[in-house]
């Protein structure tokens, strides 16, 4: 499983976890007994949202599309395909023991919501998409970034429900959603995520931390910005004897303030490339207060006593931004 993957993980079971009131106890070991508020919501499933796919079989000669949330992975081989046994495409695998499963991207989310919508039993789907047969014969979504070809190798039956348990034939991915090692980057990848309770489709969110990473932790969940604040371009000219000094001190500060404070949103440094001894940095602060903790903060006064003496010119320019409902996601790799 990838860091992302897990990530990923940690992210929805957060979500699942967040809630309301009802007290608990731990009787069995009173040492280690809390209390937590809590709301008793009765047996809700609650592992929503969950990746939005696109599923694609060959129903009786034709291929059909159905859209299908209930994906899940077993072990680290095997993926689960639960679909309603009133699906017409189910026909179609039970017959053929093949199927894709394609992740849904912004951009196909409309054809994707469409082939949700209608029945393969009475509508021909199978001109939603371009699509190609992948290496074991199985439809493959050409617009989809990730798509993996699936091999059904057993079938458990719940009410109502048939549960396709499958090993995976092949992967196709997108070039713009794979790393430079030639790995998958959800984060470049941002499938879409379907949330059954109110029928909504999501956006995947931001890296928020890194698991299994205790020499390098993770960055802080970051704080809204508020109507007061901060961005700042702060232009700086540093003698060249002292440049690659000043360098690893600047480096060091604006990694440990985004990492460790939730209202950094942003340092962004840039040097011009003519006269690298001229440096820019974009820095936003989600408010005033934030701002103020950042600067007596233990890490931000190393940098600034460290740099006195490096630094031959400092002007800090306030902006306005254009447009305020843009986000700039910053983060430390």
């Amino acid at each position: 499983m990838t860091n992302r993957m897990i990530t990923f993980t940690c992210l929805l079971l957060g979500l699942t976890l967040s809630g309301g009131s009802m007290a608990q106890t731990q009787p069995s070991n009173p040492s280690n007994t809390t209390t937590m508020e809590k709301k008793l919501i009765g047996k809700t499933l609650a592992l929503y949202p969950m990746p939005l796919t696109v599923v694609g079989a060959e129903v009786e000669g034709r291929v059909n599309w159905l859209v299908v949330a209930h994906v899940g992975i077993i072990g680290h081989d095997r993926i689960l395909v639960s679909m309603s046994q009133s699906h017409y495409t189910n026909r179609g695998i039970r017959a053929s023991r093949k199927l894709s499963v394609n992740l849904v991207s912004r951009e196909m989310l409309p054809e994707a919501d469409y082939v949700g919508s209608v029945s393969g039993a009475r509508t021909d789907k199978s001109q939603a998409f371009a699509w190609h047969r992948g290496a074991n014969g199985a439809p493959v979504i050409d617009r989809s970034p990730l798509t993996m070809a699936c091999d059904v190798v057993d079938i458990y039956e719940t009410e109502g429900f048939d549960n396709f348990i499958c090993s995976i034939a092949a992967t196709y991915a997108s070039p713009e959603v794979l790393d430079d090692r030639g790995r998958i980057d959800y984060a470049r990848l941002k499938p879409v995520l379907f949330e059954f309770p109110t029928y909504s489709y999501l956006a995947t969110g931001e890296i928020i931390g890194k698991c299994l990473n205790p020499d390098k932790p993770g960055m802080c969940v970051k704080e809204p910005m508020t109507t007061d604040g901060i961005v700042r371009l702060s232009k700086i000219e540093v003698y060249p004897q002292y440049l690659d000094e000043y360098m690893n001190y600047a480096t060091e500060v604006g990694e440990i303030s985004l990492r460790t404070e939730p209202g950094v949103l942003t340092m962004y440094a840039v040097s011009e490339k003519e006269n690298p001894c001229k440096v820019t940095i974009l820095e936003t602060y989600a408010s005033r207060e934030a701002y103020e903790k950042h600067i007596a903060s233990e890490h931000f006064q190393k940098y600034k006593q460290g740099t006195l003496h490096m630094v031959k010119s400092l002007v800090l320019s306030d902006q306005t931004p254009l447009n305020p409902a843009n986000r700039i996601n910053n983060f430390i790799q």
